[in-house]
């Protein structure tokens, strides 16, 4: 559903990007996605709400200081919502994952934490209080698709069954093992066999776009990078691009039906 008020546990629920250059992301996403900003005030900055017409989708922020010391790449995050942010993270350790981050309060808006599950892919988890996470998915320009990329599928569905109560659900596939997390009868995310020995560990995001291959040439135009160029896949055309800072990102138009 494009238009989003609550979110069930272990549903993917906000993304946001630490890049180097604030300013210079939100040019480039704004320009290739038609976003808008509502900067809000933060200790270590500023946090860029991004909206598509009247909801929000994600937002930008800078790396923090100790991560840009240490040279960190721009990455966009993914947040998983839960009920309870320190009952989730009692189940953490158990299942073989770590906390890499001590719950804390965002104000009045929620709870959160980050983790690292056992193959080494960060996430973070949200505990809604005023702010859900994304009120606009599944449209242009918003996120349609969340997945973990990993070298052990088996390892990472345990974990995120055990962690979340997500059902894993493995697909027939013809290229890589791929395992659907189901929360009831839906299907909320997924986790694919990483064919890449040099890349990490880590969760992928995919925003609805109407036409792959004109979104990948505008990244190109906007100073972006296509790292997979767009393909036809059983779901609908597909690319694989990066921001002018690195961080990457995947496109896809959804077939009609």
């Amino acid at each position: 559903m494009p238009v989003r008020s609550s979110y069930v546990q272990g549903t993917p629920n906000w993304i946001d990007l630490s890049t180097s250059d604030q300013g210079g992301a939100k040019e480039f996403y704004g320009e290739l996605f038609g976003w808008t900003f509502d900067d809000q005030p933060m200790a270590e900055g500023v946090y860029s709400m991004a909206r598509k017409s009247a909801g929000l989708v994600g937002a930008i922020s800078v790396l923090p200081p100790d991560l840009a010391a240490q040279h960190a790449p721009a990455m966009w995050n993914t947040y998983l919502a839960v009920d309870d942010v320190d009952a989730t993270l009692a189940r953490v350790d158990v299942a073989g994952g770590k906390i890499a981050m001590a719950p804390f309060d965002v104000t009045d808006a929620g709870r959160m934490a980050f983790i690292i599950d056992p193959t080494g892919a960060p996430l973070a988890i949200w505990q809604a209080n005023t702010h859900i996470g994304a009120t606009l998915v599944n449209e242009p320009g918003s996120v349609i698709w969340n997945d973990l990329r990993t070298d052990d599928v088996g390892a990472a569905a345990s974990f995120y069954e055990a962690v979340f109560g997500l059902v894993a659900d493995p697909q027939e596939s013809d290229v890589t093992p791929y395992v659907s997390l189901r929360s009831g009868n839906d299907a909320v995310a997924g986790i694919s066999a990483r064919t890449d020995d040099t890349a990490p560990n880590e969760w992928q995001i995919y925003f609805a776009v109407e036409d792959t291959e004109a979104v990948a040439a505008h990244a190109r135009a906007l100073g972006g990078d296509v790292i997979l160029e767009p393909i036809d896949t059983p779901i609908g055309p597909m690319a694989t691009l990066a921001d002018p800072q690195g961080a990457v990102f995947n496109v896809i138009a959804i077939a009609a039906n």
